[in-house]
């Protein structure tokens, strides 16, 4: 069995990859749900599109940025090949950085709680973040290192991810799996959690998850981007964002006196609370 063709169709002789379609399903469900929770707390129809919209175009220009910095001793070289995103190379630290980042400027524009929109969002952020790995799943690329079948057939995997995790005749851990099933995790836990959690702690609590995952799948992986010969970037950023949304979590917790997010059924400003200036 030859394994899936990562070009879905083509246009007018462009090719149509299974990853763009894969990520763009993944955004688009993640949207979708997110959209439902801010009609629910009766944010203004077109709040969410607009912040989506602006944080995509945000965060692929830094998730392009991002890998081309750490990859600067071939681009250096190939300064053309920059803007090529279509040939590959963005990384999705440097994607959540650039679209969180344009979030927090939107919502403090808007007079929005940032807080409040990235607990609506988290649960979208990382379903989308599960379904998208299923783009690398098609490329055959984000893997661990070299496996047997034998070890891969003990998973219990179907015999259409085995094939596909078999590379040139090697097979390899399908890492891209472990990622996506722990994001499903998350994303189920967020959602359970999130009316019981106070105001910005579903957000902070997505961060410390998917960083845990993260840290642990990047360390099975052979084509991470290095610090060093050693040190695996997206490990050491995990471990930052860990610690940052632990501090941010206790900090918030212990200055301000924060409702909890089931109880808060309107958009939260700036200034609502007047002993809560964080939200």
């Amino acid at each position: 069995m030859a394994p899936f063709d990562p070009t879905a169709f083509e246009i007018f002789g462009y090719p149509v990859r299974w990853y763009g379609i894969i990520i763009a399903c993944g955004i688009l469900i993640g949207y979708i749900i997110a959209q439902k929770e801010t009609e629910r707390k009766h944010f203004k129809d077109d709040t969410l599109i607009d912040i989506v919209m602006w944080s995509i175009v945000s965060g692929i220009i830094c998730a392009r940025i991002y890998y081309v910095a750490f990859k600067w001793d071939y681009y250096y070289n190939h300064v053309s090949e920059i803007p090529l995103i279509m040939n590959g190379g963005i990384a999705i630290h440097g994607g959540l950085i650039g679209a969180i980042g344009m979030a927090y400027f939107l919502c403090r524009r808007k007079n929005i709680s940032f807080f409040q929109l990235g607990d609506i969002a988290a649960p979208s952020i990382i379903l989308g973040q599960a379904i998208g790995r299923w783009g690398n799943f098609m490329n055959q690329e984000a893997h661990g290192g070299e496996v047997t079948r034998k070890f891969l057939e003990s998973l219990h995997l179907p015999e259409f991810i085995i094939n596909q995790m078999n590379i040139d005749g090697t097979y390899y851990h399908p890492t891209f799996l472990y990622e996506s099933v722990w994001s499903i995790i998350g994303f189920i836990i967020l959602l359970f959690l999130r009316n019981y959690l106070k105001i910005g702690q579903t957000f902070l609590l997505y961060g410390i998850w998917y960083s845990i995952g993260r840290f642990f799948v990047e360390g099975l992986r052979t084509d991470s981007l290095m610090l060093t010969s050693h040190l695996r970037i997206a490990q050491v950023i995990s471990i930052v964002i860990m610690l940052v949304a632990a501090a941010v979590w206790i900090y918030r917790n212990y200055k301000y006196q924060l409702p909890k997010y089931g109880a808060v059924n309107t958009p939260v400003r700036s200034a609502h609370y007047a002993k809560d200036r964080a939200l």
